[in-house]
Parts: C-alpha cells; sequence; structure tokens
C-alpha cells in the first residue's frame, strides 16, 4: 500500500522523500488499524484498497500540513473546473473563489479521510 500512496502523492503535486518514509509508514498503519477494527476483519479487503490509500494519504498531508507546511506548497488545488460546454449544454459548478489556498487545502485533506469512512460499513462484519 505504501507505494500506492507514494504515487498518489506524487499526482497531487508532492515530492516524496526519503524523510517521509516513517510518517508514511506511519499512516498506513494507522489507517489500517482503523479500518481493521471498524469492520472487525484480520484484514483490508480489496474492496477497500482505494479508500485506505485516500484516507492514509489524507493522513499525512494533514501532518505535513501542520508539522511542515512549507513542505506541501508544490500541491496546487488553484486549477478546479469551473465550466464545462459540450455542444449547446453549458454546466456550472458552484465554485467559491473567496475561499483561501489554505482552505481548499483543508476541504481537500478532509475530503481525502471521509471519503474512505463511507465504504466502511458496506464491509462491516457483525461482533460476537
Amino acid at each position: 500500500m505504501e507505494e500506492q500512496i507514494k504515487a498518489q502523492l506524487a499526482a497531487f503535486g508532492y515530492t516524496v522523500t526519503n524523510d517521509d518514509e516513517a510518517l508514511i509508514s506511519l499512516c498506513v498503519r494507522n489507517t489500517e488499524t482503523y479500518i481493521k477494527n471498524d469492520i472487525n476483519s484480520k484484514t483490508i479487503p480489496e474492496g477497500l484498497m482505494p479508500s485506505a490509500v485516500n484516507m492514509a494519504c489524507g493522513e499525512f498531508l494533514s501532518a505535513k500540513k501542520t508539522f511542515s507546511p512549507e513542505s506541501i506548497t508544490g500541491i496546487d488545488l488553484s486549477a478546479a473546473v469551473k465550466r464545462i460546454q459540450v455542444g449547446d449544454t453549458t454546466t456550472e459548478f458552484a465554485a467559491d473563489s473567496s475561499q483561501t489556498a489554505a482552505g481548499r487545502l483543508d476541504s481537500f485533506i478532509a475530503a481525502l479521510i471521509e471519503s474512505g469512512r463511507r465504504q466502511l460499513p458496506h464491509f462491516r462484519r457483525l461482533r460476537w
């Protein structure tokens, strides 16, 4: 799972360094423990792996934002799509242009962490 997290962070624009290895491992362990406890399983089902990666990435970015905010300046969240036009149909998305870059980053991190949690009930097993 650590390689998937590194690939996803790279896709977000963050360059993973050797110093990040320990934090990534910690985020993976925390995410795995949370998921296993929540669904009452000894392993993480394959269907939850994308959610686990999102949650671990969210935890990693949250920790980096807290302890080393200058290291995540490469993540650009300003390129959000506001309008799509196909033929004579135009779709405009509600975009809050007044939101700061820090606010957009906080929203992005929260979305990563919460996106995985919505999937957990589908894999939950009964506890006896």
